[in-house]
């Protein structure tokens, strides 16, 4: 397989800035809200978006209208509001305004490239040879080591904790926007 890690290093800022954009829209209509949620329900809400992409892409077909790439976006949004409420905290009421919030979502997007760079260079661009299904199916992974990883409370033995799992499926869903997007 042909490296590319500079093609894949600016498709992955793009895809992330589309993410940071709808995150940004969603803050303005709704505020921080999500800062109410605690950590087993963003990872149940991680897992509703895997699901319906899973879904959608055995069935082949969408009666709501929406298609899997949007559901990716999600992932990627959920997933650094996830990084961000293991790093801050759960709240009882939206106790940050938009450019602190802005600005922690830029902080774990940065954060997301530079694993996905040294995982890239690693690899070396594997992941343009893996189906979009794979990544799902990974993400879906992710996700129930996450939710085994809480009801143990963290007490994990050799296991990455739950933020490694988090920036996994960022990167992940990143290469499904990308590669549908291609």
């Amino acid at each position: 397989m042909k490296q590319e890690p500079e093609k894949t290093e600016k498709q992955f800022r793009e895809a992330m800035a589309e993410c940071r954009g709808v995150f940004e829209k969603k803050l303005h209509d709704y505020g921080a809200s999500w800062r109410i949620l605690r950590p087993s329900s963003l990872t149940d809400q991680l897992f509703i978006k895997a699901m319906r992409i899973r879904s959608l892409e055995t069935k082949q077909e969408s009666l709501v209208g929406e298609g899997i790439r949007p559901e990716f976006l999600a992932l990627v949004n959920y997933g650094i509001v996830g990084l961000i409420q293991l790093d801050k905290g759960y709240s009882d009421s939206t106790d940050i305004n938009a450019e602190e919030a802005l600005q922690l979502y830029d902080r774990y997007a940065a954060a997301s490239l530079a694993l996905m760079l040294r995982k890239n260079h690693d690899y070396g661009e594997a992941w343009r040879g893996m189906r979009v299904s794979s990544y799902t199916d990974f993400i879906l992974t992710k996700l129930q080591r996450v939710k085994e990883i809480e009801d143990l409370g963290g007490a994990t033995l050799v296991s990455e904790g739950i933020d490694a799992n988090y920036m996994d499926i960022i990167n992940y869903a990143i290469f499904g926007i990308i590669k549908l997007s291609e």
